[in-house]
């Protein structure tokens, strides 16, 4: 087989690495909708959101360098049973009686987790910089072709008009400090237009042929970074589990042994750290346990709201009372089969819609043409408002 369907074995499948990889971008859209629906009640949070790139890369940074810290994987690949492993393992000699057994430490080094956090966390934030900046460059650059680069649109008229009572020199000095750096910035956002569509092709395109040579089981690395830093993604064993948590468990000792202080400071510093570090612990759960109740909670209540907002449905109204036949019009024939205007059997059937009532074609054509009526219930009529039928009752 190309690739493991049932998951078996320490190598990740396909599908639980890109699960991995598409988790971050995920939450990130799923968090800015949930500050955009609370920051229609709270103008506040309008500021997070202007400044969301930021924002979410310090959420990152924490919760990747714990997850890293504690799990040797990522946040979104610990979530999945997954870590990191180094290519080259290094070997140690085990303290027992016998000194030839050898031990395998497979954990990652405080320089590939440093590593790791600058490809998850920074790397993505300058891209997604990068990626706002080439589409106001390029949203420029449409509105140049638009309406020129001499022209002025009507609003900087407007406000060009209301300004003119300013003076000619403080312009001219406001106009000069301002010049340079925005000469600046305009040249930079000019450069990232021409390279960044170049530098996102090239990216797009390793990561592509990576994850394609990872489906074919042609590479161990699901992605150029992995590569780089020489990092393997395995699943977590059961004594991999057993191990963190020990080592863990020696960390936070440690950092307990290291506080200074009274009494009554070091009982605070450890209710402070415990808290920090309960919360860090349930973060990954919890923050999609959120996002996920979040959701359903809004689903909910859209559906109410829906409901509520729906227009009233009535039943269809009764059809209307059948013509009646005039004393003075054309008698209906026994069989209903039969035109009234010939009482032979309907030929090509028509209805005249005022009354309703089926003839033939040609007689009910030249009837309506000669009396402009209908021969039955004498109502006025017109040929335009004769229908042929398809399929004859």
């Amino acid at each position: 087989m190309l690739f493991q369907v049932g998951g078996q074995g320490a190598r990740p499948t396909f599908f639980e690495m890109s699960a991995a990889q598409q988790l971050p971008a995920s939450l990130r859209a799923a968090l800015s909708y949930s500050l955009g629906v609370f920051a229609l009640r709270r103008p506040l949070l309008h500021k997070v959101l202007d400044y969301e790139d930021e924002f979410f890369a310090l959420l990152m940074a924490v919760l990747e360098s714990h997850s890293l810290r504690t799990t040797d994987g990522s946040f979104s690949e610990s979530l999945y049973g997954l870590r990191r492993r180094p290519v080259k393992v290094s070997v140690k000699n085990s303290s027992g009686a016998e000194s030839n057994d050898k031990a395998y430490d497979s954990a990652l080094r405080k320089r590939q987790k440093v590593l790791s956090v600058v490809f998850l966390v920074i790397f993505p934030y300058f891209k997604s910089k990068l990626q706002s900046i080439y589409n106001k460059e390029r949203e420029a650059r449409l509105q140049a072709s638009l309406w020129g680069q001499g022209d002025v649109r009507f609003d900087e008229a407007e406000i060009v008009s209301d300004q003119g009572q300013t003076s000619q020199a403080q312009v001219e000095a406001t106009t000069g400090e301002v010049s340079n750096v925005a000469r600046i910035k305009k040249n930079f956002a000019a450069l990232i237009g021409v390279c960044y569509p170049w530098i996102h092709a090239t990216n797009e395109g390793l990561s592509f042929a990576y994850q394609l040579l990872y489906l074919l089981d042609g590479t161990a690395f699901y992605s150029p970074a992995l590569h780089v830093l020489g990092l393997h993604v395995c699943r977590t064993t059961g004594q991999e589990l057993m191990d963190s948590s020990s080592r863990i468990s020696r960390i936070r000792n440690r950092e307990f042994e290291r506080l200074r202080g009274p009494p009554w400071l070091k009982t605070v510093q450890r209710v402070l750290l415990n808290c920090m570090y309960t919360s860090l612990d349930y973060a990954q759960t919890g923050l999609i346990a959120a996002v996920f109740f979040f959701k359903m909670m809004e689903w909910w209540y859209q559906s109410a709201e829906e409901r509520m907002s729906a227009p009233t449905v009535y039943p269809p109204p009764p059809p209307p009372p059948l013509p009646k036949v005039a004393k003075d019009g054309l008698p209906l024939p026994p069989d209903r089969t039969l035109c009234p205007l010939c009482c032979e059997k309907r030929n090509n059937p028509s209805v005249l819609s005022v009354s309703g009532f089926v003839f033939c074609y040609s007689c009910i054509f030249k009837s309506v043409s000669q009396h402009n009526r209908c021969p039955i219930t004498l109502m006025p009529a017109t040929v335009e408002q004769i229908r042929r039928l398809f399929h004859d009752l």
